[in-house]
């Protein structure tokens, strides 16, 4: 059976009561909390660089525990759906093992510690983590109205765009919104590649997604979104740097990363869409390299 949880792992080794929360929060899977932390790390990265080292450790238990929170809180919201798909069906409260009223306490505990980490930010930060709440929680039920989901996902996991520039700064640029809106682009393209896993399963049980919606055609959709991410990235190295040297470097990098990806990927293969899913981890480490020169080019050159 294909699945999602890593049997074999670091997780077995803890005490059983313990091991379903740890699977329930995707901690054997520490992907997803690259892909929610490095917007953050950009903005941070770009704005301040190495002087933010500081709040990009906040970012970083930010990041892990508010990731535990929306798997959480996807979970409950699918655990009926995910009961009839192949690759979830294992998960903690889809096989039920743990119940709603324990995922519910635990969520709990997951959002008073995320609460706490906010708290030690300025006031527009705290403001932006609260507003991206609303989102954390729609999300999940977006796969059962749209054929958007991923863009819904975008809006969501790219928040610390914002909220790290603030963190740093107390406002926002134009520069902070570039990354956002490219990180929604990547955003859409990376997880219409995760979705081709459960198409097949999705289509059974009327769940959407930009995978169905595009099908067969979804390499150029994901290679025209990726497009537009990497030149909403470079725009914001460029309004920042104010290098149009820099622009076109960066630019040039990252199209080749996402090219690269792409000419690997599989669409029809569970476990090729799983391994280009993964690598926008490295894509998204490239870009933290390139935000930090950008932020030292104007002092170097």
């Amino acid at each position: 059976m294909f699945t999602d949880i890593e049997k074999g792992g670091w997780i077995e080794q803890m005490p059983s009561a313990v091991r379903p929360y740890l699977y329930l929060s995707r901690l054997d899977r520490p992907v997803g909390v690259w892909l929610l932390l490095l917007p953050g790390v950009w903005s941070i990265g770009l704005s301040s660089g190495l002087s933010g080292v500081a709040a990009i450790c906040l970012f970083v238990v930010g990041a892990t525990v508010m990731r535990a929170a929306g798997c959480v809180i996807n979970d409950m919201w699918d655990r009926d759906l995910d009961a009839q798909v192949e690759r979830t069906r294992a998960r903690p409260l889809a096989s039920g093992v743990l119940g709603l009223k324990q995922a519910a306490l635990f969520l709990f505990a997951l959002l008073l510690c995320g609460l706490i980490v906010l708290l030690q930010f300025n006031w527009l930060t705290i403001m932006l983590g609260f507003c991206s709440l609303p989102l954390v929680i729609a999300y999940p039920f977006m796969k059962r109205i749209t054929y958007w989901p991923q863009l819904f996902l975008g809006f969501t996991f790219n928040f610390g765009a914002l909220m790290g520039w603030s963190a740093m700064s107390g406002a926002l640029s134009y520069s902070a919104v570039l990354l956002y809106f490219g990180g929604i682009l990547w955003t859409i393209g990376y997880d219409t590649i995760y979705a081709h896993q459960d198409k097949e399963d999705d289509v059974l049980i009327g769940v959407r997604s930009t995978a169905l919606k595009f099908g067969e055609k979804s390499r150029v959709f994901v290679g025209g979104v990726y497009a537009g991410c990497a030149l909403s990235f470079a725009s914001a190295l460029y309004l920042y740097s104010l290098s149009v040297v820099l622009f076109f470097i960066s630019l040039a990098v990252m199209i080749f990363a996402l090219f690269w990806q792409m000419m690997r990927w599989d669409m029809d293969d569970q476990q090729s869409s799983l391994k280009a899913f993964k690598s926008n981890r490295d894509f998204g480490l490239i870009l933290v390299v390139l935000c930090f020169i950008g932020h030292y080019w104007p002092l170097i050159f």
